[in-house]
């Protein structure tokens, strides 16, 4: 349940979670969302190349991680012990928190009202929960059937 709370909560944050306001205008990795312009990219904010290249492999790893924890969840589900997928969930997982680290860290200074929004708050919530879901499926005990031939 952890995995796929924590894959859901990456989801969310990258897709649907803004984590900048600036009065109407929400602010994610991807780009914006203007109420009167529609969707657009983050050049207008004045945050330069590095801060848009920071968003989109945010964004990209935030939905790898996804990905890697479904795999997670589908596994424990199956009543199987992910050891590889957790580790690649982990891996995964602290990249994704790399990007987003330079993706705060870079935003712009430039005198416009940055108002922190939720997609912070779901992605630090989904690094957390994926940390917390790799590392238990690691410290489960059993072997899967496949491990067994290899020994």
């Amino acid at each position: 349940m952890l995995a796929l709370l924590a894959a859901s909560a990456f989801a969310l944050s990258v897709q649907a979670g803004r984590w900048w306001t600036i009065g109407d205008v929400e602010i994610g990795p991807f780009g914006s969302l203007s109420p009167f312009g529609g969707p657009g990219s983050l050049s207008w904010a004045g945050g330069g190349a590095r801060w848009e290249r920071f968003g989109v492999a945010t964004g990209a790893a935030g939905l790898i991680a996804m990905l890697v924890l479904v795999v997670v969840a589908g596994a424990v589900a199956a009543h199987r012990i992910p050891k590889l997928a957790a580790r690649t969930a982990l891996v995964a997982i602290a990249t994704a928190a790399f990007a987003a680290a330079g993706f705060l860290a870079t935003r712009p200074e430039n005198g416009l009202p940055f108002a922190l929004g939720r997609g912070v708050v779901l992605f630090a919530a989904a690094v957390v929960l994926g940390v917390a879901a790799a590392v238990l499926a690691l410290r489960a005990p059993g072997r899967n059937a496949s491990d067994a031939g290899s020994r």
